[in-house]
């Protein structure tokens, strides 16, 4: 499959030398970046089929964790908003779940798009993961499933919506919360929001739109689904070095296998 029947180059013209700086200026100012109708129809009616087809295979989590996605600190009580526990649930399939010859394959492997994001992502080069699991992911949450507010560990996020549901499923963040590099945790911040008095930001995203987002400082979640369509989104995961695998923990907690 050719590169230009997954991706609108009418729209996204990934090889013009202008469209990639204008593309990092505005993700280094907003710390977000959505590129609307990233698909083409074609690719995205196929990715919505793979996705009908293989739900049933799926790995279902439900799982309770702090903002920071650490253990509690027994230094802090059950209501700082070091220990308050978030819900999170979804189904998954993994990159070895994904077809030889589907867009997502394409779209994930094509050099051209890697050295587009790299660009600007401001890294060097992305690699895929070294694990046969993590670097393609196609994540569903049905009705009243939910992603818990949290901050990311990695320091950047690159998605494509692939389904919207019926209600619910909204993208939210705040930010510029918090400082890691310089370990400032925010807490006082993070427990006006986990107490709904902070007005948050919402992203508008539609089915076919891939979205770059550095959410190591910017605390985010995604609404609970409503209704009886599946949301869909796929998680295109790079790293910015070579050879680097999920840990074996996290495949299990994330997964429910190794391989």
């Amino acid at each position: 499959m050719q590169l230009s029947q997954v991706i609108n180059l009418a729209n996204h013209p990934i090889h013009d030398q202008h469209y990639g700086p204008a593309c990092k200026q505005q993700f280094n100012k907003e710390g977000v970046l959505v590129l609307k109708h990233f698909l083409t129809s074609s690719a995205l009616t196929a990715i919505i089929d793979e996705g009908n087809s293989k739900q049933s295979s799926a790995f279902y989590t439900e799982s309770g964790h702090n903002v920071y996605l650490t253990q509690k600190d027994p230094a802090f009580d059950d209501g700082h908003p070091r220990n308050q526990w978030v819900q999170s649930s979804k189904g998954c399939i993994t990159d070895d779940q994904i077809a030889l010859d589907s867009p997502l394959r394409t779209l994930y492997e094509a050099q051209d798009l890697r050295s587009f994001l790299a660009s600007i992502l401001g890294e060097d080069k992305l690699y895929p993961y070294a694990d046969p699991l993590s670097s393609i992911n196609l994540h569903y949450a049905s009705e009243g499933q939910e992603l818990g507010w949290h901050f990311d560990n990695s320091s950047f996020a690159i998605t494509l919506l692939i389904q919207s549901p019926q209600a619910g499923g909204q993208f939210e963040y705040v930010a510029k919360l918090r400082n890691a590099s310089q370990g400032d945790m925010n807490y006082p911040g993070v427990d006006q929001v986990l107490k709904g008095v902070v007005e948050t930001q919402a992203l508008a995203m539609s089915a076919g739109d891939l979205v770059l987002f550095r959410g190591k400082d910017a605390l985010h979640r995604v609404t609970p689904t409503q209704g009886n369509t599946t949301r869909m989104l796929v998680v295109l995961a790079y790293n910015a070095e070579a050879n680097v695998a999920l840990s074996e923990s996290a495949r299990m907690t994330f997964y429910g296998r190794l391989e």
